[in-house]
């Protein structure tokens, strides 16, 4: 494998991702502890050839898998082999990636439409006459 297929025309070379293989908890019985399936995919951001806006939005969907040294860690850990861990880890960093190219939609604004208002007001109304009712009665003598 020499990158990582994001869309078309983006990849992520394999010489910015580090693998890591440590022991995984979980079933596997003995081979649990002999064998080290579970994978941690290890991203530096400032290797990658992505616009600044994308590393940004990256950042902000990478949330705690994000180092302060500006590296992205995945970690794969449900399967019982290295391999299929390995690619469930890059189809994990796959998809934030891809995530993250995507731009966000802007807001559009919107008012409140004249009905709205009018229940939002017999609302207010209604429950302001609830607690009048729950108020002493004024001494009039």
């Amino acid at each position: 494998m020499d990158a990582i297929r994001v869309a078309p025309g983006i990849a992520i070379d394999d010489r910015a991702v580090v693998e890591r293989f440590v022991r995984a908890s979980g079933p596997g019985g003995q081979n649990v502890n002999k064998v080290a399936t579970a994978v941690e995919l290890r991203v530096d951001l400032r290797q990658l050839a992505l616009a600044e806006d994308v590393k940004t939005r990256l950042r902000k969907l990478a949330g705690r898998r994000m180092t302060e040294a500006d590296v992205l860690v995945v970690e794969a850990r449900e399967h019982r082999t290295q391999a299929q861990n390995r690619e469930a880890a890059r189809a994990r960093l796959e998809d934030l990636v891809r995530r993250a190219l995507r731009p966000p939609r802007s807001r559009r604004k919107t008012r409140p439409s004249a009905a709205s208002k009018e229940r939002r007001l017999q609302q207010k109304q209604q429950h302001a006459a609830k607690k009048q009712t729950r108020r002493r009665p004024v001494d009039g003598t």
